[in-house]
């Protein structure tokens, strides 16, 4: 892989931006974007026209076909590239300049650029206060809330029952069950990996997005891998952009791993704690994917080996979510079920900004932590392989004027070459057809990425369609 920077976006020697004056729409031009002067940022922004509309593609006809160019090229030369996806075929470099969210949120502005304001219909509704009260004990799901951006405690299972007694797996696996059913989401304690291990991760990252500009700009992403310092997911131009950065890294297998040069050299505990605490999530996720096999009737081994055994990818993505002077207008990340198998999210517990949508209610509810434990939910591969048994649950992030906060995502995934599809048995048991066609998880991240958080409509769109080759 290469690792490309985007110098381009940040500059110095500009005047600072009078704030007397309307901030400009976006997207923002290639002129200079913002500065440090006395330890502040002062941001200025300039219009440029939009492009022409695009035509509607079907993105994942066009990811499938890129596919399976790329992959016959690499046949006839005799050549693989192994678990790690490459995006070769997806653009080289971001559409519009990139402007760091956190400098924006420091300059002092009052008014968000247009590029970051939601449709009114994407909005979230007042936020809660930022700050909790302490958490929660374990609850059963809640029925409806009295408004749209309620405060609720999700499902917590306990797994230490899983060695505490006989009798205990099955209560597990029945709590696991219920949750995907109803849920899609739930949180575990007593899950084996080590608080003051979990907290160490949670800042050491904290410590790198409190780094210099200039350090961070360094590690630079681009939209080819994503790996290293971001602040835009999608690639489409004008899009409507989140209130967030973002630091994202591959952390297995082994051979798929991001290189020493994508790790940030300051904190110097970073590279190596989170990579502890991504070798104690990852055997978290094996442990879950055991559960998640038996509760859905199948041999407990069926979803690990289905997704690729040892060769399962894993991905950490810290979340950087600024202040901002008017949450009510943006969202940090926007609605979207994530693409992959699992993932095992550790949350800011003094800062709330996570909403799941209730599908029974057709809510959000913000939910609440609890200390020291993990936030877990179904990724589109188990709604896939599950045959819609088992559903991904649309999700998306609130900001607050008041609080920063920051999470840390992981992201378990399937080996990126191996066909997903229904599995037979719970096809067959359940008499209804395969929902879902037979794809690689290379290929449907291709075509997640080339359009962005889009809430569920990316999944939705596939069910009931014949296999990608047929739409060719």
């Amino acid at each position: 892989m290469t690792h490309e920077s985007s110098s381009s976006s940040v500059v110095t020697g500009i005047p600072i931006h009078d704030r007397r004056r309307p901030i400009p729409s976006c997207p923002l031009s290639p002129s200079p974007l913002f500065l440090r002067a006395s330890n502040a940022y002062a941001v200025t922004s300039v219009l440029s026209s939009l492009s022409a509309a695009e035509p509607t593609v079907n993105f994942f006809t066009v990811a499938h076909a890129q596919a399976c160019r790329a992959r016959s090229a690499r046949q006839k030369e005799g050549r693989t590239r192994g678990t790690q996806f490459q995006m070769a075929d997806c653009m080289q470099e971001w559409p519009e300049p990139v402007v760091r969210v956190q400098a924006l949120a420091e300059s002092g502005l009052s008014v968000i650029p247009s590029c970051y304001v939601k449709p009114p219909c994407d909005r979230p509704a007042p936020a809660p206060a930022p700050t909790m009260a302490p958490p929660a004990p374990a609850v059963h799901p809640r029925k409806k809330e009295p408004s749209s951006d309620a405060i609720a405690s999700i499902p917590v299972v306990d797994l230490g029952e899983l060695l505490a007694a006989d009798g205990a797996v099955a209560t597990v696996t029945e709590a696991v069950a219920a949750a995907c059913r109803d849920w899609g989401f739930f949180q575990v304690v007593n899950h084996g990996v080590r608080p003051e291990l979990m907290r160490a991760a949670r800042e050491a990252w904290r410590g790198f997005f409190r780094r210099p500009p200039a350090e961070k700009q360094r590690y630079a992403n681009s939209p080819r891998t994503y790996e290293g310092y971001g602040s835009r997911l999608g690639v489409q131009r004008g899009a409507v952009l989140d209130w967030g950065d973002y630091f994202f890294l591959h952390l297995a297998p082994e051979a798929a791993k991001s290189t020493p040069r994508f790790w940030p050299a300051q904190p110097s505990n970073c590279k190596d704690v989170s990579e502890e605490y991504g070798r104690e999530v990852v055997r978290l996720c094996e442990l879950l994917m055991r559960v998640l096999s038996v509760s859905l009737g199948l041999d407990e081994a069926h979803l690990q080996r289905a997704f690729g055994g040892a060769e399962c990818g894993a991905t950490l993505r810290a979340n950087y979510y600024p202040r901002c002077p008017q949450p009510d207008l943006t969202l940090g990340l926007s609605a979207h079920s994530d693409p992959g198998a699992l993932t095992v999210l550790l949350a800011d517990v003094l800062v709330r900004g996570l909403q799941v949508r209730r599908a029974a209610a057709d809510d959000w509810v913000t939910v609440q932590p609890v200390r020291d434990a993990f936030i877990v939910n179904v990724g589109d591969q188990v709604q896939i392989l599950s045959n819609s048994v088992y559903k991904s649950v649309e999700h998306r992030v609130v900001v607050n004027a008041e609080e920063e906060r920051i999470s840390l995502a992981l992201f378990y995934n399937p080996k990126g070459d191996v066909p997903i599809a229904p599995a037979p048995e719970l096809v067959a048991a359940a008499s209804l057809p395969a929902l879902y066609p037979t794809m690689t998880f290379d290929e449907y991240r291709l075509y997640v990425r080339n359009k962005g958080a889009r809430g569920k409509a990316q999944i939705e769109a596939l069910k009931g369609q014949g296999t990608p080759e047929s739409q060719l």
